[in-house]
C-alpha cells in the first residue's frame, strides 16, 4: 500500500531506531533527562528563541500556547480552518475558557484588514482579543505557505492592539524547504512557535515549542497541568534529534514529489489545488463521489484521505518514493477511467 493518507504515517528508520535504543535518559519531569534537554536547546537555537519545551504532541503545544497567552473569556483570532480551532475537540474552550474569532480565507492567510476588523480591547459585553493564531504550513487550506510580508504585517498589526501571536508550525520545516526562509525568520515576529517531529521528520511522537523564558516557564506549568509529564522522554527526543540531523534536507524531496503528483493528476483532467509543499488536494473525477474515488484508489493500492465532501488529500513523506508517485498517478488514471 502506498500510504498518502498523512505524513503522520511515517515509520522510524533503522538509524532512528538505533538512536532511540542508545538514548541517554532520565526523569523528564524533574528536568533530569539529558537527551530532552539537548533537544530543547537545539530547537531554541533553530528557532532563534531563548528557550524551548518538548511536549508529547503538537496538539498539546497548541493548547498550552493558548493557555499561556490568554486568560479565560479572551478571544483568539485564527483562520476558519485552523487546526487549533477545527480539529482539536474544542480543547482550548475546555482548558482555557477562550472563544475563537475565525476569519474566512481562501488559502489560510488572512489580511491585516481582516484582522483589524475583529480586534477588540474588550468590555463588560465583549471578549478581549488577546491572541492571534497562525499556521505554517496551513494544513487544511492545502499545505500553503504564508507570504513573508503578509505574515510580518499581520504580526505587526496584532502588536498594535497589544495581542500576542503564536504559530502552529507543525509543518514549519516544509515551509522552510518551499520558501527558502529560515525557521528563525518565521519565528522572529511571534511570541511562540512550535514544530512537530512526528510528521515529515519521521519521529514516532513529540513536538517542541519555543519562546521567551517567561513563556516557557508558563508553558511548562500548563504542560504538566494537562498531563504532559514524562519520565524517560529521551527515548522520544533521541528520535527527534536524529530527525533534525538526517531528515530536514529531504523535506524538499517530499515537496517535489507532491508537485509531481499534483501535475500528474492535473494532466489526467482532475481539479487540483496549487501545490505548495507536501500536500495535494484534488477533486475526484467528474461524476464520481469522493467516497468512490477513495475506495477505488485503495483497491489499486493507494491510501488517501477525504478532506471534504468534494476533495481528497494526498500527503507525501519519507515513506513515499519517486516510484511510488508514478504508481499513484497510474492508480488515479485507472480509477478515473473506470467511471
Amino acid at each position: 500500500m502506498i500510504d498518502l493518507f498523512s505524513d503522520t504515517h511515517t515509520l522510524p528508520t533503522d538509524g532512528m531506531r538505533a538512536a532511540i535504543a542508545a538514548a541517554d535518559v532520565g526523569d523528564e519531569q524533574l528536568g533530569e533527562d539529558p537527551t530532552t534537554a539537548a533537544l530543547e536547546e537545539r530547537v531554541a537555537g533553530l528557532l532563534g528563541k531563548p528557550a524551548a519545551l518538548f511536549m508529547p504532541s503538537g496538539s498539546m503545544c497548541n493548547k498550552v500556547a493558548v493557555s499561556a497567552l490568554t486568560r479565560p473569556g479572551d478571544a483568539v483570532v485564527c483562520d476558519h480552518r485552523a487546526h487549533v480551532f477545527r480539529f482539536e475537540g474544542g480543547g482550548s474552550a475546555v482548558l482555557s475558557g477562550t472563544v475563537y474569532e475565525p476569519l474566512v480565507t481562501e488559502n489560510g492567510h488572512f489580511t491585516v484588514e481582516q484582522l483589524e476588523s475583529v480586534m477588540n480591547p474588550g468590555s463588560v459585553y465583549q471578549p478581549r482579543t488577546s491572541l492571534v493564531a497562525l499556521e505554517q504550513t496551513h494544513n487544511f487550506a492545502g499545505g500553503t505557505v504564508w507570504p513573508l510580508a503578509q505574515y510580518d504585517a499581520v504580526c505587526a498589526a496584532a502588536r498594535v492592539h497589544d495581542a500576542s501571536v503564536y504559530t502552529d508550525g507543525a509543518r514549519l520545516l516544509n515551509a522552510v524547504a518551499a520558501s527558502g526562509v529560515p525557521a528563525a525568520r518565521w519565528a522572529e515576529p511571534v511570541d511562540a512557535i512550535w514544530l512537530d517531529f512526528s510528521k515529515g521528520l519521521g519521529a514516532p511522537a513529540g513536538a517542541a515549542i519555543a519562546g521567551s523564558e517567561g513563556f516557557i516557564e508558563a508553558a511548562r506549568r500548563f504542560k504538566y497541568l494537562y498531563g504532559g509529564a514524562m519520565r524517560q522522554s529521551g527515548i522520544l527526543t533521541a528520535a527527534a534529534i536524529y530527525a533534525l540531523d538526517h531528515h530536514v534536507d529531504r523535506l524538499a524531496d517530499d515537496n517535489a514529489h507532491a508537485a509531481r503528483l499534483g501535475e500528474g493528476m492535473r494532466n489526467l483532467g482532475l481539479d487540483v489545488l496549487p501545490v505548495e509543499t507536501n500536500m495535494v488536494f484534488a477533486a475526484p473525477p467528474a461524476g464520481m463521489t469522493t467516497d468512490t474515488f477513495v475506495k477505488g484508489l485503495a483497491t489499486e493500492g493507494v491510501r488517501v484521505s477525504t478532506i471534504s465532501p468534494t476533495r481528497v488529500r494526498m500527503v507525501t513523506h519519507l515513506g513515499v518514493s519517486g516510484d511510488d508517485i508514478d504508481s499513484a498517478i497510474s492508480a488515479v488514471s485507472k480509477v478515473a477511467s473506470s467511471e
